[in-house]
């Protein structure tokens, strides 16, 4: 039997994007033909790829999850099997099953403007084989984690070390850490995850940072919505809760913009409460930047201040001098002795996949574009992309994004059009970077992301209320896209 290569939408990646833009189309436009493009052997994207003791959601699960598929689950900081089980769920009752094409990794993507179509080239992992799909649009779920290689600096001795070292993107399925001394480097949401799931069975852990990180404890469940799901049922129970917690997470980010002191006073403050007398929080949870210049790091029910008090782990602020036989050289003279180092030392952010883009054979430079309503790219024909907020549950762009992208659609069919561009309409206006976050890993990488506009649609607010209004509820018709009817010859701007 032959395999259909050609298709109205191509979706690159199986993850929460992706999944995400085939719900939505085989529920709101049941009569368009589309593929999920997944390079890896399994879906669930982020939570197939990590592996790593205690991995699990960093946002609360109702507002992460999708806003078509209640989550139900009594942790509202779920595990990654649970998220990888509720993204199956929502595979086999959207029936998409057969639409996913696993092992495909896409390395380019043309699009001709005379036949209005895509051609994508894909490799296949266990065949080697290259096969080229084609399709009106082009969907993008890839995310902006570089699945290749996560970040690790360069540390002085580490050959000399007698000891394993991990990256947590890689993480050994068969390591044995029960009785052995951990070093975890890093400050992050990875670090802040290892140290107290690691603490278990580890003889002890430490968490070695450079600086201390924003550190905030929530409930592992949520009450009210356990609450609400047994009275009003999952349904009804779903759209109250996650308003609720949208306004919540809003509210956190808002206050720590406008009053960063008064926020910064109290999280170090709840840190305070939650670890022994003495403890010295001023060396080791006191950020030397305002709350939200970097992701807060979200800790369930204190997991990590119960496993310091307990005294299985601790935490050292400091720097590495150079790694030794038996561990890690401080500068500040101190040596730390490890039987296993975990170098949580941050993520690679790659764009779209690395995918090669192009049009009518012009390789598209991505960092000469900007987004429209941060989900297309200027001066490039049919295509969207999903990428989550950073500041509040990926999965609430998603949603908003995929539903615009129905009604784009939509217009297009009822109007006749073929084709839709964005293009900027005042090329004098200043561009900013998509992501405007102080850490390591968005610094690192952003400047080879597309870039933001600074007004009407080209901007990129990270503020759900915003995009509600411009994705949900505001019209598709717009001055800077450029519509190409079917019975006209498509020009590129």
């Amino acid at each position: 039997m032959a395999i259909t290569t050609d298709f109205d939408v191509l979706i690159v990646g199986a993850g929460i994007s992706g999944i995400g833009a085939a719900c939505h189309l085989q529920t709101r436009r049941p009569g368009t033909t589309f593929a999920i493009l997944e390079g890896r052997d399994s879906i669930g994207g982020t939570w197939d790829l990590f592996r790593y003791p205690g991995i699990r959601s960093d946002s609360d699960m109702p507002s992460f999850g999708y806003g078509f598929k209640p989550w139900t689950h009594r942790k509202s900081i779920a595990d990654a099997h649970i998220i990888k089980d509720y993204l199956q769920q929502a595979v086999t009752e959207n029936r998409l099953d057969d639409h996913i094409r696993f092992g495909y990794r896409v390395q380019s993507a043309e699009f001709s403007t005379a036949e209005g179509r895509w051609t994508v080239t894909a490799r296949h992992s266990h065949t080697d084989e290259t096969v080229q799909f084609t399709a009106r649009f082009l969907f993008l779920g890839t995310g902006y984690y570089d699945y290749a290689a996560g970040f690790t600096p360069e540390f002085d001795g580490v050959q000399n070390f007698s000891g394993h070292v991990i990256h947590p993107q890689h993480w050994p399925e068969a390591l044995d850490y029960a009785g052995k001394h951990v070093v975890v480097i890093g400050s992050g949401a990875t670090a802040v995850t290892l140290v107290p799931s690691m603490a278990d069975k580890a003889a002890h852990v430490t968490m070695l940072q450079r600086s201390p990180s924003y550190v905030f404890s929530i409930p592992a469940e949520d009450a009210v919505a356990n609450t609400l799901n047994k009275v009003v049922g999952p349904t009804r129970a779903h759209r109250i809760i996650r308003r609720k917690n949208i306004m919540l997470s809003r509210g956190i980010y808002k206050s720590c913009k406008r009053a960063p002191r008064l926020m910064r006073t109290l999280l170090i403050g709840n840190v305070r409460r939650q670890l022994p007398r003495g403890f010295d929080v001023d060396t080791h949870f006191t950020p030397r930047y305002n709350p939200w210049d970097q992701r807060l790091c979200m800790v369930p029910n204190g997991d990590l201040f119960k496993a310091i008090s307990a005294g299985r782990a601790s935490v050292v602020t400091d720097r590495i001098d150079r790694f030794t036989e038996n561990g890690i050289l401080l500068k500040s003279g101190q040596e730390l002795a490890a039987d296993i180092v975990v170098t949580a030392t941050g993520l690679n952010m790659s764009p779209f996949g690395k995918i090669a883009l192009s049009v009518d054979e012009r390789p598209v430079h991505l960092p000469d574009t900007t987004v429209y309503k941060a989900m297309m790219l200027s001066g490039v024909p049919n295509l969207a992309f999903a990428l989550g907020y950073t500041n509040l549950s990926w999965t609430l762009k998603v949603d908003l994004v995929c539903e615009h992208f129905c009604r784009l659609l939509d217009h297009m069919d009822s109007r006749g059009y073929a084709t839709v561009e964005p293009v900027i309409d005042d090329p004098r206006m200043d561009r900013v970077p998509v992501i405007d976050m102080s850490s390591g890993y968005v610094q690192r990488s952003i400047a080879s992301f597309p870039r933001g506009g600074t007004t009407g649609p080209w901007t990129v607010q990270m503020a759900y209320e915003k995009d509600v209004e411009r994705l949900r509820h505001g019209p598709v018709e717009d001055p800077a896209l450029k519509f190409t009817p079917r019975s006209m010859p498509a020009v590129a701007s």
